[in-house]
């Protein structure tokens, strides 16, 4: 199971926390698929996480308002335990399944990842969870599944941003099913080793590192397999701006921005900022993924 840190943060524990996570990384390969794949093309250097304070305060998460800090100021009033997770579709074993048995049958891992905003910011999370594909085995989906559809959680009187249509609720979202299936691909329960902060999404939800940070939907009660491409929050409400794939590519630009550079969050509005990497780094990992598509097409 993941290290569990104490509550109290000081800026000196960030600081602590970061070379902890740094050396872990180092010693352990995390869980098996190495350093290199967390790591992708770019230079170990680039790896630093963000604190604490970075990663908790910047947040987009709409349930509880649109500007960055609102979710660190109302997800306080979020309830997450007890939590389920109803699991249907194209499943030998449907069914709503507590956290507790969830995590009674996982093992808690350690991920250090890039997080890519389609606004062009990023950042570098370390995550505690377990793979997708765990969950998915666990319920048992049948061989005719296509896609993953997601769901977050509506309670408009705990999630104040829900109280006014700007998007429609539920939020929901979807992935191919190799994309869920992939070892890349988490749901995240921790952060720096502690409970996840409801801001973040707690107590549960998706890690996809090579795709924009709005595809890792938060807070998830609703998991289906299905035939049929599911709908997703963005692109139902703007879909020339947010495809469903939504990979990370520096060569197809945001209708309104640029994505072939990214700003680190934690150096200041006015750093320089750095090239966008191809998959956000991971391009080694999930390439195949994609091979014979027109990655411009089909963003």
């Amino acid at each position: 199971m993941a290290h569990r840190w104490k509550n109290n943060l000081t800026s000196e524990e960030v600081t602590a926390e970061v070379l902890w996570l740094n050396r872990r990384q180092l010693l352990s390969g995390l869980a098996g698929i190495g350093v290199g794949a967390i790591a992708g093309s770019a230079s170990a250097s680039e790896l630093e996480p963000n604190s604490w304070e970075d990663i908790t305060s910047y947040n987009n998460f709409y349930e509880f308002g649109t500007d960055k800090g609102d979710p660190k100021r109302y997800a306080e009033n979020l309830t997450t335990s007890p939590w389920a997770i109803e699991i249907d579709g194209l499943v030998d074993r449907p069914g709503t399944y507590s956290m507790e048995d969830i995590l009674a049958a996982v093992t808690i891992e350690e991920r250090i990842y890039r997080f890519r905003c389609v606004e062009a910011w990023s950042m570098v999370i370390p995550w505690s969870g377990f793979e997708l594909a765990d969950l998915l085995q666990m319920a048992g989906v049948q061989p005719e599944a296509k896609y993953i559809a997601f769901e977050t959680l509506y309670r408009p009187e705990e999630m104040r941003g829900q109280r006014f249509p700007t998007i429609e609720w539920p939020y929901v979202e979807g992935l191919r099913l190799d994309e869920a299936m992939h070892p890349l691909t988490i749901l995240a329960t921790g952060l720096y080793g502690k409970t996840i902060p409801n801001q973040n999404g707690a107590p549960i939800r998706l890690v996809v590192p090579w795709k924009y940070g709005f595809k890792s939907i938060k807070s998830i009660v609703k998991i289906t397999a299905t035939t049929m491409q599911p709908p997703t929050s963005w692109n139902r409400l703007q879909p020339r701006e947010y495809g469903f794939y939504s990979n990370v590519n520096p060569g197809v630009d945001h209708p309104r921005w640029s994505q072939a550079t990214e700003r680190k969050v934690g150096q200041g509005l006015f750093a320089r900022r750095q090239p966008t990497l191809m998959f956000n780094g991971y391009e080694e990992e999930v390439a195949s993924l994609y091979e014979g598509m027109d990655l411009t097409k089909h963003y």
